[in-house]
């Protein structure tokens, strides 16, 4: 049975109810017309849009006299439209590619229904109980077309779809593209369900083996004369276009073997039958060519089916098996045998056959398989990776990221591979200067980017490197290797391998170098020192590593030493130590500058200072990263060495800038604020601007909560952020990635604030004082004369209102200290919801509404167990509020909107129902309903909707205010759990949409 039954009734049915205005003398003068229509060249409209046009007027509903709508009328003016239809797709010689592409399910499987129908198909009957031997030619073909054309239409909804942007919406052509779609959904349930059906008429079909006829125009002329005036030719043999038996078994085979393999992806058995039907498709093209007049088959896209079913079926003839480079590789990937994959693509380098997608493809599914925790693969993936990136250079593409990566810790087993590798992707004899040209320039480059000389001299020995460079470009390439490292002294003359040459005195020394920059030992370290100036006293060996950084305060003594073998030693072990306390490996750290301590106590009691100074620092790392995390107080040991650092009147030492900061950013973390305000020397808050100001932050924070009266404090920190914010009128930042707002300035308070760093980029910890210094900044933040938007913040009251000289302070540079200041926060604390909210009022002042959103919701979730207990209201402000309100509104969301308004201490009616009323929102609107509790705002829905005529949506809202928690009647306790419990899952909602 075909699909008449099912969507016949539903085409007609979505049709505008208009009566016809067509005259009858109009559709005889365009019947006549037609003919020369289409003799025309180039006919305008299209021959196919003539059909649509056809239909369209055909299947219109008519309208009796009691204004009742009634299906279409089977009178002499419909048949005649759709006669004239089904002559232009005769016309077309039912080319189902041309008549798929123009035209749309519902009107191709009208046209196709006609064609039955006017073939004397009856009614109602199913296809497969037909003999199609025993019908008339002409019937016989109809009954393929339809079955042909259902099958393809199966296969064609199965592949992803391109979404066309949708224009300026309007409602009736809305209206009109849902009915389509629905109406192709109906059509192809009724498809699917025929499918077995119709595949069994098609393999019916290929045991024909006879001639048949397909209607033109001069049949359907014959067809629509009176019975008597046909005298029987088109039931004959020789009435239409004939299609040769053979040109059926083609388009026949090529459309079942597309729906077998379709269904081959649920059940792989199918993919045998596939194969065989598109091999019978290649066959009877190679025998009768490509093309007819009445169809065309994509050679390309058969031989990518035909190429995919080689892969996918296994054979018993190895041969078959081993054909292609896919089939091998498939073969390979299902039974693991992964050397061979390599030795593939290996091969595959020099006849470069496999597309570069085809290769990622294999290399991702390689990765993904040694993630899932095949250790194996790694080498595997590795080597795949060369292979590729090898062939990537040949072609002049980009090497993958992924080699970069794989590569980043070369061995002496991937170089000797890759060499390898390389080798074996080109034929030096035969390859062209361009092919050449790339594989130099790729292995000069690879030596450039290594550190490691053997790696290096494996490379520049190795004899494709050696032919491929001329001897120019060998001296130039050691001319760049020496500029990068002074110490490098490459052999300019070809060796068979590192590892062949003579161990003579500069290789030893080399050998020792290495060693050197390699070990954390001291006592290794001062073992290798004295051995190579036992061999050399030219060198200064302290400089051999770009990588051994000692500060400039430090070093100018350091290099004073006149020994050079302790000048090395001492400069090595500290900067040994230096980097080791950089990358948090605070052992190997407390050994170097242990025995740096030992070295320097002998001779220098300013280096001995140094050292002390340098080990209190790594104890507070030490203790920061350890026992600190945890909560734990440090040792008064080291308070007291902290103390007494600060203390410290030794003269002529030279001191780190970093060491002061840490030191009193560790008395503030420890909250040893009765130290820094009552007990610290006088002399020592007046000589030294970090213990000023950890003073000032003490009392500061010691003082809150307090009485108006005692914040003199607060006053006295403001006015020295004043102060600092405006004397500069640039910002940058240092080479330890704090932001700097001043340099080398006087105070007016008596203070010389030499080398300021930024001091709200101490290391703090302490929430109590960065929630002080964040309310400090933000209330500067907020004191300009064209701020737009506050941003709110904890404590912010305590600060003064006004500052006398506005002009002179750096506003600039004070936005970008808030924005800095609270995302260090929300590392130490990324739970804190009053910084949380701190960060989401920025992103609203910088109109980055999304991004507050997420930051908003998120300072409500924190503290609220993700909205399962209510949300504290000193959190969710009514400004905060309004700001998510102004934040869904700019973005669109307009019932977010109305919901919000709902949030706040009083109903704001008048900005929901405004937001209701818009129509091009861009949240889930009636979706949101059920979060909503205000009674006046659900009444305003349904009456918003019975206006608009939107039914459904009338009724969402109606259901929503017809709950019983609603009632007014209800006890207050009742409608407050309501509407708490709508709050959390509509916060809850907006989460996971932000988040």
């Amino acid at each position: 049975m075909s699909a008449e039954a099912a969507d016949r009734e539903a085409a007609t049915s979505s049709r505008p109810c208009t009566p016809p205005q067509t005259s009858w003398f109009e559709f005889v003068l365009e019947e006549a017309l037609l003919e020369q229509h289409l003799q025309k060249p180039s006919p305008d409209p299209p021959p196919v849009q003539l059909i649509v046009q056809f239909l369209e007027q055909a299947s219109k509903p008519s309208v009796n006299e009691q204004n009742q709508v009634q299906p279409p009328p089977d009178n002499k003016r419909n048949r005649i439209l759709k006669l004239l239809a089904l002559k232009v797709a005769a016309h077309l010689k039912w080319d189902l590619d041309v008549l798929e592409k123009s035209l749309s399910v519902p009107v191709l499987n009208m046209l196709l229904n006609e064609l039955l129908c006017i073939s004397k198909v009856p009614p109602g009957t199913k296809h497969v109980d037909v003999d199609l031997s025993s019908l008339p030619p002409t019937t016989a073909m109809a009954i393929l077309l339809y079955n042909r054309w259902a099958i393809r239409t199966i296969v064609q909804s199965s592949f992803p779809v391109k979404q066309v942007k949708p224009g300026p919406p309007q409602l009736n052509v809305m209206n009109q593209i849902q009915q389509e779609k629905e109406l192709t959904e109906n059509i192809l349930k009724v498809l699917k369900e025929q499918a077995a059906d119709s595949i069994l008429v098609l393999e019916g079909a290929l045991k024909l083996n006879k001639d048949l006829y397909v209607h033109t125009i001069r049949t359907l002329d014959l067809l629509a004369m009176e019975p008597g005036m046909v005298n029987g030719e088109t039931e004959s043999s020789t009435a239409g276009l004939k299609i040769s038996a053979e040109e059926i078994q083609c388009q026949v085979c090529y459309d079942l073997g597309a729906i077998y393999f379709q269904q081959g992806s649920t059940n792989a058995a199918v993919h045998e039958k596939a194969k065989e039907k598109f091999f019978r498709t290649k066959e009877l093209i190679a025998k009768n060519g490509s093309s007819s007049l009445h169809f065309t088959i994509d050679e390309e896209r058969l031989a990518g089916y035909c190429q995919a079913c080689e892969v996918l079926t296994s054979s018993s003839d190895d041969a078959s098996q081993q054909a292609t480079p896919y089939s091998q590789i498939h073969s390979c990937m299902k039974s693991g045998k992964y050397q061979d994959l390599v030795k593939i693509f290996l091969e595959d380098n020099l006849t470069l056959s496999l597309p570069e997608q085809f290769r990622q493809s294999v290399l991702r599914e390689l990765f993904q398989k040694a993630q899932q925790g095949n250790d194996a693969l790694d080498e595997v993936c590795f080597k795949v990776c060369v292979c590729n990136t090898v062939c990537d250079v040949l072609q002049g593409r980009i090497i993958d990221i992924q080699f970069c990566q794989l590569f980043l810790k070369p061995s002496k087993e991937k170089i000797d591979f890759l060499l390898e590798v390389c080798s074996g992707s080109i034929n030096l004899e035969n390859a062209s200067e361009e092919l050449k040209r790339k594989m130099a320039a790729f292995l000069k480059n690879l030596c450039l980017g290594m550190e490691d000389l053997q790696f290096v001299f494996m490379i520049s020995s190795h004899e494709l490197f050696i032919k491929l460079l001329k001897d120019d470009e060998r001296k130039l390439l050691i001319d760049q290797m020496r500029k990068r490292s002074p110490r490098i002294n490459l052999c300019t003359k070809p060796v068979t391998s590192f590892y062949d040459i003579p161990a003579s005195a500069s290789v030893n020394i080399g050998q020792l170098e290495h060693q050197l920059i390699l070990s954390v030992d001291p006592w290794r370290i001062r073992q290798i020192l004295i051995e190579l100036h036992g061999m050399t006293s030219e060198r200064q060996f302290w400089t051999i590593s770009n990588k051994w950084e000692v500060p400039n305060v430090y070093g100018n003594v350091i290099l004073g030493i006149k020994d050079s073998l302790t000048r090395d030693l001492v400069y090595i072990l500290m900067a040994k130590g230096l980097h080791c306390c950089a990358i948090k490996d605070f052992v190997h750290a407390k050994q170097l500058f242990a025995a740096c301590l030992e070295l320097v106590t002998e001779f220098s009691p300013k280096l001995r200072q140094v050292m002390l100074n340098e080990m209190l620092l790594l104890d507070i790392y030490t203790h920061e990263a350890g026992a600190g995390v945890s909560g734990e107080r440090p040792p008064s040991d080291l308070i007291s060495r902290v103390r007494g650092y600060l203390e410290m009147r030794v003269p002529d030492i030279p001191l780190r800038q970093v060491i002061a900061e840490e030191c009193v950013a560790f008395l503030l973390n420890w909250c040893e604020n009765e130290y820094l305000t009552m007990q610290v020397p006088l002399p020592l808050v007046q000589t030294n601007p970090y213990v000023k100001l950890g003073q000032l932050l003490a009392a500061t924070c010691k003082e809150l909560p307090g009485p108006k009266e005692s914040r003199r404090t607060a006053k006295d920190l403001w006015e020295v952020v004043v102060q600092i914010c405006s004397v500069s009128n640039q910002h940058k930042r240092g080479n330890d990635g704090r932001v700097s707002l001043i340099k080398h300035r006087e105070s007016t308070l008596g203070i010389m604030y030499s080398s300021w760093e930024c001091f709200f980029f101490f290391p703090l910890q302490e929430p109590l004082v960065l929630t002080t210094i964040l309310s400090l900044f933000v209330k500067l933040h907020n004191v300009r004369e064209d701020i737009v938007n506050d941003i709110a913040a904890e404590h912010i009251s305590i600060w003064p209102s006004s500052i006398p000289n506005l002009q002179s302070v750096d506003f600039e540079a004070v936005a970008i200290t808030v924005k800095e200041l609270v995302s260090y926060a929300l590392t130490i604390n990324a739970n804190n919801h009053f910084w949380l909210i701190i960060q989401a009022d920025i992103y609203f002042a910088t109109n980055q509404y999304s991004a507050a959103l997420h930051y908003y919701l998120q300072a409500g979730a924190v503290c609220s167990d993700f909205f399962n207990k209510m949300v504290p209201p000193d959190v969710y402000t009514d400004q905060v509020i309004k700001r998510m309100i102004k934040c869904c509104s700019l973005l669109n969301c307009h019932t977010q909107v109305a919901i919000l308004c709902q949030f706040l201490r009083e109903v704001d009616y008048k900005t929901a129902f405004k937001a209701l009323q818009e129509q091009n929102s861009h949240d889930a609107m009636d979706s949101y309903y059920e979060y909503i509790w205000d009674v006046t705002i659900l009444e305003y829905l349904t009456y918003l909707h019975h206006k608009r005529g939107e039914t459904d949506k009338r009724q969402i809202a109606i259901k929503a205010i017809g709950q019983t928690e609603l009632n007014a009647s209800n006890p207050e306790e009742v409608l407050q759990l309501a509407a708490q419990r709508r709050k959390k899952k509509f916060l809850q909602a907006m989460a996971k949409l932000y988040f």
